[in-house]
């Protein structure tokens, strides 16, 4: 027990120390841990789960691609030309925006443009920017689980085949799909008349008494409408949906040929390829944008952590059966506590999915139960140090949107709370109607 205790503290104290130095370093730093416990107490490593990182990486080279190609701006012009059409419901529309493009791109780092139209708007509206500012990051990352083409899905497909539970990605997505999008507008309606209103909110008063703060809070309309869209920038966009629509109907009709990692990986590249050459995408811009490097950095640490993970784990698995058989036997969906507290500690979706879900599987947690709780693989808005919500925070002129003084006490804990249980109960619901 004292061995498996201070194993167990080395991985925390790597992953916390990733967290605290933030990108490449999670996956590099749970390089260490996993050296200490392979070199150091003789542990046999276990197997990086490079299949899930391919895909990964030919999904990054197709979005990255349609972001250099100029293809994104359209979509988030077409967004915003929505939340301008109907700025009262700014705090239904906005969430539900962010969660769109999130699944149509497969990474939540894409709404960092549109974050500030968002708060833009609800400010001129008069409405507490706080209010669809911090349902929209929540709603931007619970997109992740619902995406076609996201390091999660694809890794849970994956590891679920491996683990004899066969299911597709639009399977997937009938669950995913519908849970995320209950358990945003609840916590939509839980923000509807969140905080004091601005001309009753006595901070935001006394800020706007002077002047010049208040020429700064309202500012320049913040928007994308006056950025040029040419066909190619349209063109790139319907190359990028055609390819998620093969994908989806490849994995819905049973494309039993090839594997269904191997078809998304060819039809990702064959994307990519068709907008550098038919679209004007540069591959020099595609690296330097966005997309591509919080991407990269996502992979870097699945390929760590999960690596780390399953060295971990795979040494003290048969005693797990024994200690957590009976909860597990009595409560399956108690995994979406593990789930939830990984990911408060990994801060990726992706990770929390390759090294947690063989570990359920493992303890003989049924494939649809899992299904039914991915929504818990979000948890990382639990504490606010994840990019999405400091960008938000700093868009939010108005001052609403924070960090609160005890760490916790902040905007985004409320909606991401209300969001994934809701979104759990929801798709627990939906597989055992139709398990």
């Amino acid at each position: 027990m004292t061995l498996f205790i201070i194993q167990f503290a080395i991985v925390l104290a790597a992953l916390y120390a990733g967290s605290r130095y933030g990108s490449l370093a999670l996956g590099a730093l749970s390089g260490i841990a996993l050296a200490i416990l392979v070199f150091g107490f003789g542990m046999k490593p276990g197997t990086p789960p490079t299949d899930v990182i391919y895909i990964i990486i030919a999904a990054i080279t197709c979005a990255s691609m349609l972001q250099a190609s100029g293809g994104m701006d359209w979509l988030i012009q077409l967004a915003e030309k929505m939340l301008r059409r109907h700025p009262g419901n700014i705090t239904f529309i906005g969430p539900l925006c962010t969660f769109f493009l999130t699944v149509l791109v497969g990474t939540g780092h894409v709404v960092y443009t549109l974050m500030p139209i968002i708060a833009d708007i609800a400010l001129k509206k008069g409405i507490r920017p706080e209010r669809p500012c911090a349902v929209s990051s929540v709603a931007s990352q619970v997109g992740i689980i619902a995406s076609p083409i996201s390091a999660a899905v694809v890794a849970f497909t994956t590891i679920s085949a491996a683990n004899g539970y066969d299911i597709t990605i639009p399977q997937v997505m009938m669950v995913t799909l519908p849970a995320s999008i209950c358990g945003i507008l609840a916590a939509s309606l839980c923000s509807y008349r969140r905080g004091k209103d601005l001309d009753k909110d006595p901070e935001f008063l006394k800020r706007i008494s002077d002047p010049e703060q208040k020429a700064a809070i309202y500012g320049e309309t913040a928007t994308v409408l006056d950025r040029k869209i040419g066909p190619k920038q349209k063109a790139a966009v319907f190359v990028f949906a055609a390819a998620l629509v093969a994908i989806i109907l490849m994995g819905a009709f049973g494309y039993k040929q090839v594997k269904m990692n191997v078809v998304i990986q060819i039809i990702m590249l064959v994307a990519a390829s068709a907008m550098i050459v038919f679209c004007g995408a540069s591959p020099v811009e595609a690296t330097r944008g966005s997309v591509f490097r919080s991407g990269m950095v996502a992979v870097v640490a699945i390929f760590g952590i999960a690596w780390m993970a399953d060295t971990f784990f795979a040494n003290y698995l048969a005693g797990m059966k024994d200690s957590l058989g009976a909860i597990i036997g009595e409560y399956p969906w108690a995994i979406a506590l593990v789930f939830f507290i990984t990911s408060v500690l990994i801060n990726s979706q992706g990770a929390v999915v390759v090294s947690m879900v063989p570990l359920a599987y493992s303890l003989g947690i049924p494939g649809y139960v899992i299904l039914g709780v991915l929504p818990s693989v979000y948890g990382y808005f639990f504490l606010p140090n994840y990019p999405s919500d400091i960008a938000t925070v700093n868009f939010d002129r108005s001052g609403t949107t924070k960090i609160g003084k005890y760490l916790l006490n902040h905007s985004f804990m409320m909606p991401g709370l209300v969001s994934v249980a809701v979104s759990c109960v929801v798709g627990l619901l939906i597989v055992q109607l139709f398990h």
